[in-house]
């Protein structure tokens, strides 16, 4: 399979689609499930979400759940045609990444202190239940960094402020949770107060890059103080637990990837490399842990499945972000390969999980495409004519 005809029957597909379409977690948008009394139940919102997230027979259709935009998705479909840009300067390029901008920024969230962002459905997790549009660091963060990545190639200063405002949102709108030295955790909404590694840290990076541009101390300190927070929880191999709570102690792929490139983009955009090592230990972990020889990427630390499409995605994104990719083509092309005789269909999407006895292959638009669109972009402007057979 060459790399290069997948993205092009892949961004065919997600430019057909419009950028909309379902979501693993989205089964409480069922019109149907909204009229019956069950939602009003935390156990059958839990119930109910994990059966459309684990079957592999996909009953929206007959739940009327609709097909919509997901804003993280989205900021995800921008940085994408960004690095396209980067590599071609194509004008078709530049008009998506230009239609995408438009429609994040009508999916802003209201009443918060900066420009902030959620996703499109009611979402129950075993912490909290966030309504619908109820921002996150995480949706916030992918988002604004999309934008910063359209401001790097249009200059257009809109772009910087609406990036700064979430830093507002950041700041002033997360919960913290503070250790005995003052670093803290940011929590992973408004809502909560949970302490989830990965989230803090995105934020963490989002703060730095604007720092990089505003030069602005309070961005710098906060995101400081937050990657500090997180240090005392990698285990002594270099793995990263996925919070502070009992059940969060579990170690997996992709949000082992999103530590190892948040704290690299902070050192990189804050100018203080005080954490190369930490880096170093988590990356080598991540490598020897998460992908067989054979090039397939597990889902967690002590178990193969299920194998999900995020985790391949992620791979390439975070050698990208430390600068190893070159160096571990090897090892992405293996994965890359069997992610397209696994999990790719023919008629232009990625599959979302392989599991031990069945496949779910329902074309998720922001799990599954996003992710893809996002992570070839970063290989292709790596490797801009590679041909992998």
């Amino acid at each position: 399979m060459v790399a290069n005809n997948v993205s092009g029957m892949h961004s065919n597909y997600c430019h057909k689609e419009q950028f909309k379409g379902w979501d693993p977690y989205d089964g409480l948008n069922s019109r149907f499930f909204q009229k019956t009394p069950l939602r009003h139940s935390r156990f059958f919102r839990l119930l109910w979400i994990q059966f459309f997230k684990i079957s592999p027979i996909n009953f929206r259709w007959l739940f009327r759940v609709p097909k919509d935009y997901n804003p993280k998705g989205l900021g995800l479909f921008l940085t994408g045609y960004c690095n396209r840009y980067h590599q071609s300067s194509k004008k078709e390029d530049l008009t998506e990444m230009r239609f995408l901008i438009d429609e994040i920024l009508k999916l802003k969230t209201s009443g918060y202190s900066g420009s902030c962002w959620g996703y499109n459905f009611d979402w129950q997790a075993r912490a909290f239940f966030q309504p619908k549009g109820t921002p996150t660091v995480v949706a916030t963060s992918f988002i604004a960094n999309g934008l910063l990545d359209a401001y790097d190639i249009l200059k257009e200063d809109g772009l910087l402020r609406e990036a700064r405002s979430a830093c507002d949102f950041i700041l002033n709108d997360l919960n913290r949770t503070f250790d005995d030295t003052g670093n803290f955790c940011f929590s992973y909404s408004p809502l909560d107060k949970t302490q989830v590694f990965n989230a803090s840290v995105l934020g963490s990076r989002l703060l730095a890059r604007v720092y990089s541009h505003a030069g602005e101390e309070e961005l710098k300190v906060a995101a400081k103080k937050s990657v500090e927070f997180c240090l005392p929880y990698q285990k002594d191999d270099g793995a990263w637990p996925y919070g502070t709570l009992p059940y969060h102690q579990w170690v997996d792929n992709f949000h082992t990837g999103y530590m190892i490139e948040c704290i690299s983009d902070y050192q990189k955009y804050s100018g203080d490399c005080a954490y190369n090592e930490i880096i170093e230990k988590s990356t080598d972990y991540y490598l020897n842990t998460f992908f067989e020889d054979n090039g397939i990427p597990k889902y967690y630390n002590n178990k193969r499945y299920p194998i999900d499409i995020h985790a391949p995605a992620q791979l390439v994104v975070t050698l990208f972000k430390i600068r190893k990719l070159k160096e571990n083509k090897q090892l992405v092309d293996k994965v890359l390969d069997w992610v397209f005789k696994n999990m790719w269909d023919k008629r232009g999407f990625f599959y979302f999980q392989k599991r031990r006895l069945w496949t779910s292959k329902i074309p998720y638009i922001r799990w599954a495409q996003a992710w893809m669109f996002y992570s070839l972009s970063y290989y292709q402007r790596e490797f801009p004519t590679d041909d992998k057979d």
